[in-house]
């Protein structure tokens, strides 16, 4: 196996994992309220003080941002650093989840859904994709990203 195809894979074994284990009681109901939840507020924080301080925010300290044309970024002082040496103020990026799932242990999960960057100047839509965050509790309970990609472009839907 190539070593850029290993983040993918592991990616898609989390999400497999995840979907055959995620529970489906009253409390993983609210449990996955809770995660949709504070994937959307991380969006605001992002629309209202920009991305860089939205990653920031949101990653776990042992969390990995893949990016486009970069090796896996691995832990929060790397993602700042990385997000730090690009400016943000020029675009606005949010996105909404459409889904989640929790494990079992309610420990770790993910979301994914569809972003949207906005040029701050023109109020144009600069560009649209999906992501998936993988998330996981830290010691005092808050979701915390630990692994965070995207992909660009949104084609018609397929069943």
């Amino acid at each position: 196996m190539k070593t850029n195809n290993i983040i993918p894979t592991l990616i898609f074994a989390a999400i497999i994992l995840l979907s055959v284990t995620a529970c489906t009681s009253k409390t993983s109901l609210e449990t996955i309220d809770k995660l949709l939840e504070t994937d959307r507020s991380y969006s605001t924080l992002s629309a209202n003080k920009g991305m860089n301080s939205a990653f920031i925010s949101m990653f776990d300290s042992a969390g990995v941002k893949l990016q486009t044309n970069h090796i896996p970024i691995v832990g929060l002082e790397k993602i700042k650093a990385f997000l730090q040496s690009e400016n943000d103020s020029g675009f606005i990026l949010t996105w909404e989840p459409l889904s989640a799932k929790i494990a079992n242990s309610g420990e770790i999960g993910f979301t994914y859904g569809t972003y949207k960057i906005t040029n701050v100047s023109a109020d144009s839509i600069m560009g649209e994709g999906t992501y998936v965050t993988i998330w996981g509790k830290n010691s005092s309970g808050q979701w915390k990203a630990l692994l965070d990609t995207g992909n660009s472009g949104l084609g018609t839907e397929q069943e």
